[in-house]
């Protein structure tokens, strides 16, 4: 009897589990991206997937030619929403990779909002400390300086209630000048 209900139970885990898993090739065709996005869906990332199924976005590396930019949403020749992963980092780890997939789902608007990117800017926090591993030594690249920065705020955030996160986008001139803030 036992063999019989530990059976059915693997059964229905298998069942639900397959149910609730994503098409992953209908966002993207590239390989490194579907391994960040595989680690958001093991991860429980749910939300990013509904919001990329939701808005039909395709994500791809692509040359963006402000280096200092790290992903951007654009839209296709046909108005479909497409997330840009500048190709400049095509190598850096899935985990990274999974974090600006994560940031750029939360973006629904055409034009962004600080409340809007203060909301992206914690997933990709909140995705950070979660998929960064313990004992890894992570490139000494902008982007690992970057998500280490956001997660200490966002940590700090979570321990005290600030929102740390909101007020570096608030006071950053790029994102003053973007939101018309000046």
């Amino acid at each position: 009897m036992k063999k019989v209900l530990v059976g059915v139970l693997v059964f229905f885990t298998l069942t639900i589990t397959q149910a609730f898993a994503y098409n992953l090739k209908s966002f993207t065709s590239d390989a490194k991206i579907m391994a960040a996005m595989q680690l958001l869906e093991q991860n429980g990332d749910y939300d990013v997937f509904r919001n990329l199924q939701k808005n039909a976005v395709k994500v791809k590396f692509y040359h963006l030619s402000m280096n200092n930019v790290y992903a951007a949403n654009a839209y296709d020749e046909f108005g479909r929403r497409v997330i840009l992963i500048n190709s400049i980092y095509k190598d850096a780890p899935v985990e990274q990779i999974a974090c600006l997939i994560a940031h750029e789902s939360c973006h629904t608007a055409r034009k962004a909002t600080l409340e809007e990117e203060t909301t992206a800017t914690t997933k990709e926090a909140s995705c950070w400390t979660r998929l960064k591993r313990a004992g890894v030594s992570y490139p000494e690249t902008k982007l690992t300086k970057r998500l280490d920065k956001i997660a200490g705020l966002h940590i700090a955030a979570v321990e005290d209630g600030n929102n740390y996160i909101g007020d570096k986008i608030a006071s950053s001139s790029f994102y003053r000048a973007q939101f018309g803030l000046n």
